[in-house]
């Protein structure tokens, strides 16, 4: 039996439950040891960092690999990263914790996590400091015209746009974002010279809300050039991503530990899949796939014969929208620019011919692509994968599916491969796509919530919404799971909000 210490980059079902869900399938392989519940946070209330150092240095004396997100070690978690106010002496003391367990155990594989601060484009201070509800769209826009102008210019109105953000911002604000950015990097850089001593053996650098322009690409220039000068290409990994990145490094050391060499062999429906640039991320879905896969301690495969798992990488046809968008708005492109009949006959017959498939849902952006999980149902094979998934961004769904797939792979576990396929359809396609827009439009306004806050009438807004849920489980599979039933589906709101619900499912005996 092997080991894993496990610190996520926050509490939320995302990072914390579902990387312990995918690890399931190998459970006779596997222990998976997680930070105490005691120990974490609570969205802006950060974790107990100085007990998950201690914890983190105990343990690691007595297992195999660790996986640890450095904004857990470092800060309590992902939304504390960006709120913080440590002196940088304080945040280098914790990082310390790091070498304390390589020394104490020569033998163990350190993977670590370390983000690229996000900027987002809109005004929010639901994850950010109090200003960035007021001026977050500004600061985006700033950076964004400000980076374009140095790189590749601007025109004229832009430039006068770019004045107006100058005055428009208060300069006390934009100091302190840039300041806490500033720290967040030079954090990063001291990462990375631990993977440079041979302390960490991998890190990932996700960018998390990435664009082509603004803070975050100038962040990933600066820790680019940092990797060329310490010749770390091959041990660092930047690539769009966030909340998957725990998923993926426990799929990494896995495959280490058990001298795994997976490949996957990608197939898509549109001729323009690899190609397309998805929402909220900087490059082609193509690029993103390789690192992902590289990642994951996995190889992409050049045909489908030598490959291991086949991947169906279900894409839009030449413009993404967001999931709620499908059923009333869908953008033509999804008829014209793709054939998703033709996919499926392409998944079938690998299924036919013994091929172990996954499935990453990325049509969408932050929900699952109806038409196909029809599709799947009507031709038996729900059941029959190795992973669904279809959340969030397109590298959150891609890096979990690889993740899945591969603790699937060889595993007789059949019951737990399907609980985990029927939770992602729960949360992925069937709250992400169609309830939760439907209960923020129709039932919020009636509780006097909104969607960033449920939590005066939570229980009554959850019951709502797993009724919906379950009707639309029961509407889209027809065929699956016929002997593996839903009995209760008891959904909860880590954070109060709509974004993201956990679920706790009971299957009928």
């Amino acid at each position: 039996m092997k080991k894993i210490l496990y610190i996520p980059l926050d509490e939320r079902p995302c990072n914390n439950l579902i990387p312990q869900m995918l690890v399931k399938p190998q459970a006779d392989k596997i222990e998976l040891l997680s930070v105490p519940g005691a120990y974490l946070g609570l969205k802006k209330v950060a974790a107990q960092t100085a007990e998950i150092n201690k914890w983190f240095v105990t343990e690691a004396k007595n297992v195999d690999a660790a996986v640890i997100s450095i904004e857990m070690l470092i800060y309590g978690g992902l939304v504390p990263s960006r709120l913080h106010n440590f002196t940088l002496e304080e945040g280098l003391a914790k990082l310390k914790s790091l070498e304390e367990a390589k020394i104490a155990n020569p033998n163990l594989i350190i993977y670590a996590s370390n983000l690229i601060m996000r900027t987002p484009k809109y005004s929010s201070d639901d994850e950010e400091p109090e200003y960035y509800g007021i001026y977050g769209s500004e600061i985006f826009k700033r950076s964004y015209l400000s980076d374009k102008e140095a790189r590749v210019g601007i025109s004229e109105s832009e430039k006068e746009e770019l004045l107006v953000l100058e005055k428009a911002i208060p300069k006390e604000h934009l100091a302190d974002y840039e300041n806490r950015r500033a720290y967040n990097q030079k954090i990063t850089e001291a990462v990375m010279g631990y993977v440079k001593s041979g302390v960490i053996d991998y890190l990932v650098i996700p960018q998390d809300d990435s664009a082509e322009f603004g803070y975050t690409a100038l962040d990933q220039k600066s820790v680019r050039k940092l990797l060329e000068v310490e010749d770390l290409e091959l041990q660092v990994s930047i690539y769009p991503g966030a909340d998957e990145v725990g998923a993926t490094l426990l799929a990494r050391a896995y495959c280490r530990m058990f001298k795994l060499n997976l490949s996957f062999f990608p197939i898509f429906p549109s001729v323009n899949s690899q190609t397309l640039i998805p929402m909220y991320e900087d490059r082609p879905l193509g690029e993103s796939m390789k690192s992902h896969i590289f990642a994951a301690g996995a190889t992409l495969a050049f045909s489908a014969e030598e490959s291991d798992i086949i991947l169906g990488y279900n894409t839009a046809g030449l413009v993404m929208q967001e999931a709620w968008d499908q059923q009333e708005q869908q953008d033509i492109t999804y008829i014209s620019n793709r054939n998703v009949p033709v996919f499926m006959q392409q998944l079938l017959h690998f299924h036919q011919k013994g091929k172990k498939i996954a499935i990453a849902d990325s049509a969408y952006a932050n929900g699952g692509d109806l038409s196909l999980i029809k599709a799947l149902d009507q031709c038996h094979l729900l059941e029959e994968i190795l992973s669904y998934k279809g959340w969030n961004t397109n590298c959150n769904t891609l890096g979990t599916t690889l993740a899945a797939a591969i603790f699937a792979y060889n595993s007789n576990e059949k019951d737990v491969i399907i609980e985990n396929t029927i939770y992602h359809l729960v949360d992925d396609v069937f709250y992400q796509a169609v309830v939760r827009n439907k209960v923020s439009k129709t039932v919020l306004p009636e509780y006097g919530a909104n969607y960033f806050d449920i939590s005066m009438q939570k229980d009554a807004i959850l019951a709502i919404i797993e009724r919906e849920v379950l009707n639309a489980y029961t509407k889209y599979c027809k065929v699956s799971f016929q002997t593996k039933q839903i009995e209760v589906l008891n959904s909860y709101s880590p954070w109060e909000r709509m974004f993201e619900i956990g679920y706790n499912i009971v299957f009928k005996k």
